[in-house]
C-alpha cells in the first residue's frame, strides 16, 4: 500500500468516528486546539518568520508575503476567534431538512450529513491550517492538509500544535488523530488526487494556475474559486461619498485579498464622478483607464503619475491583487451587468446607487456568488457573514456558493424507518396498496 493510501485510507476511517461523535464532543476539542494555538503563539510567530525571511530573500510577490505574514495586525487574533466562533455554531450535522410519511409507521426522513473526506491544497496562508481544522471536526469531516512551501515553518508548527492536542484528548473528546492529516510534498498531492475511492471533495485555495491544475489532475470534484476578478458598478443615481468610501475600502483594505475590487465601472453621467477617481488615487491607487475617461478626466485635472492607459484586450480579465484598478465608462446598470457577466470570475460584484429599481436589477442579473448593494466587496468573507470561518470560497453552482463555511460542508442522506414494510405490498411493485406521501412538519420531529 502506498504512502497516499494509506493518508487517504486512515482518514476515511477518522470521518467514519467523526460523524457519530455528538457535538459536543467536536466542539470540545476546537476549544483545546484554540488554546494550544494560542499558548504557542511565540513558537508560531517565530516559525512565520522564518517563512517571511525565505520569502523576501527569494524575491516573492508582495501579494504573497502579505499572504504569508501570519501577525501583521489582528490576522492571528481573527484566526483564534475563528476557532472558538466554529465552536459555538449551531451543530450542522444530523439536522431534519424534510419529513414525509410514506405510510404508517413508514418515514422518510432527509438528514443533513458530513461530506466525509476532504483533501484542502492552500498557498501561503498559514491560518488556512486553523480555519479548515476548525470547519471540517466541527462537520464532522476529516481532513488532509496541504500547504504551500512558502509557508512551510509556520505549517510545520502549527500542525504539530494541532495534533498533539488532539493526541492528548482523544480519550476525552474521542476525535481520532487521524481527523487531520497534514502533508508537505507536491508528489503527495499528485498522489492523493487519485485516491477518489477515499476522498470525497477537494478544496483548493491559491492562484488561477492552482487550481486550473488541481481540476485537470483529478476525478474527484472540486470545490473554489480560480480568480477574484471583482467589479463595482457605480450608477448615475449613486451617493457619491458613499461611491468614494466603499470603492477606498474595496480597494485598498486588503487588494491581495481576492475580495478586493479589480475593475471600476462609472457612469459618466454621475455628477462629479471624477471624485470617485481622485480618491482612489489620494489613497495611493493606480487607475488603468479607457481613452474616453482619459480625456474626460483631463477636463478637470492636470496629468497624474496614477492614471495610465487600460489595455482593454485583457485588463479585464485579471487580479492585479495591487493597488491598481481597471476604470471605465458604463451607461447604464443593463450595460454594467453585460460586461460583468462577460469579464467576471463570478466572485463578488457590487453596484452603487440610490435607485432601488436599478439595484434590484443588478442583483437578479449579476451571475456571481456574491452580489451587493451599496457596499465593499470586502464583505465576501466566511467569517464576516457569520460562519465563524470559511473553507474557501466557491463559484460553483454546485453543492456550496461563496464564502464556504459549516452549510458547504455537510451534505444530506435519506433515512427510512419503518416497521417490517416490502415494497411487494405496493402499487408500482406487485402490490395494491397505495403510499400516503404526506409531509410531516420536520420542525417538531426528534430523531
Amino acid at each position: 500500500m502506498s504512502a497516499s493510501e494509506t493518508i487517504a485510507k486512515t482518514a476515511r476511517a477518522a470521518g467514519n468516528v467523526l460523524k457519530t461523535l455528538t457535538d459536543q464532543e467536536r466542539s470540545s476539542i476546537l476549544y483545546k486546539i484554540h488554546d494550544g494555538l494560542k499558548a504557542n503563539a511565540d513558537s508560531i510567530e517565530n516559525a512565520n518568520k522564518l517563512d517571511l525571511e525565505h520569502a523576501k530573500s527569494t524575491n516573492l510577490s508582495d501579494s504573497l508575503i502579505k499572504r504569508l505574514d501570519l501577525f501583521k495586525g489582528d490576522k492571528f487574533e481573527t484566526m483564534l476567534q475563528g476557532i472558538v466562533d466554529v465552536a459555538n455554531l449551531q451543530d450542522p450535522v444530523g439536522k431534519i431538512n424534510f419529513a414525509r410519511e410514506i405510510d404508517e409507521n413508514l418515514i422518510l426522513y432527509q438528514i443533513t450529513a458530513p461530506v466525509g473526506v476532504l483533501l484542502v491544497i492552500f498557498e501561503s496562508r498559514p491560518e488556512v491550517i486553523a480555519n479548515i481544522t476548525a470547519l471540517s471536526i466541527k462537520s464532522g469531516n476529516a481532513a488532509i492538509l496541504k500547504g504551500g512551501k512558502e509557508s512551510v515553518n509556520t505549517f510545520r508548527e502549527m500542525s504539530r500544535i494541532v495534533n498533539e492536542v488532539i493526541q492528548q484528548n482523544e480519550k476525552t473528546s474521542h476525535v481520532p488523530l487521524g481527523a487531520v492529516q497534514l502533508i508537505e510534498t507536491r508528489e503527495d498531492v499528485s498522489d492523493l488526487l487519485q485516491q477518489d475511492e477515499y476522498i470525497d471533495l477537494v478544496i483548493p485555495r491559491g492562484s488561477n494556475a492552482l487550481v486550473k491544475q488541481i481540476k485537470s489532475s483529478t476525478k474527484i470534484p472540486v470545490l473554489g474559486h480560480a480568480d477574484g476578478i471583482c467589479s463595482i458598478y457605480v450608477d448615475e443615481a449613486a451617493d457619491i461619498e458613499k461611491a468614494k468610501r466603499i470603492l477606498v475600502d474595496a480597494k485598498t483594505n486588503y487588494p491581495a485579498g481576492c475580495n478586493a475590487v479589480e475593475t471600476l465601472l462609472i457612469n459618466p453621467k454621475l455628477q462629479n464622478w471624477w471624485e470617485v477617481l481622485d480618491a482612489l488615487i489620494e489613497n495611493g491607487v493606480t487607475l488603468h483607464v479607457s481613452n474616453d475617461v482619459k480625456q474626460q478626466y483631463k477636463e478637470f485635472h492636470s496629468a497624474s503619475d496614477n492614471i495610465v492607459d487600460l489595455d482593454e484586450s485583457k485588463e479585464f480579465d485579471q487580479e492585479y491583487l495591487s493597488l491598481d484598478i481597471a476604470v471605465t465608462f458604463i451607461e447604464s446598470a443593463r450595460a454594467a451587468v453585460l460586461h460583468i457577466n462577460t469579464h467576471s470570475s463570478k466572485h463578488t460584484d457590487a453596484i452603487i446607487t440610490e435607485n432601488s429599481a436599478d439595484a434590484d436589477y443588478f442583483l437578479k442579473a449579476v451571475d456571481s456568488s456574491s452580489v451587493y448593494w451599496n457596499a465593499s466587496t470586502r464583505f465576501a468573507d466566511g467569517f464576516r457573514y457569520g460562519f465563524g470561518t470559511e473553507v474557501g470560497i466557491s463559484t460553483s453552482k454546485i453543492h456550496a456558493r461563496g464564502p464556504v463555511g459549516l452549510d458547504g460542508l455537510v451534505t444530506y442522506q435519506y433515512q427510512l424507518r419503518g416497521n417490517g414494510q416490502v415494497a411487494s405490498d405496493y402499487l408500482g411493485a406487485g402490490g395494491k396498496k397505495a403510499f400516503v406521501h404526506k409531509d410531516l412538519d420536520a420542525t417538531n420531529i426528534t430523531l
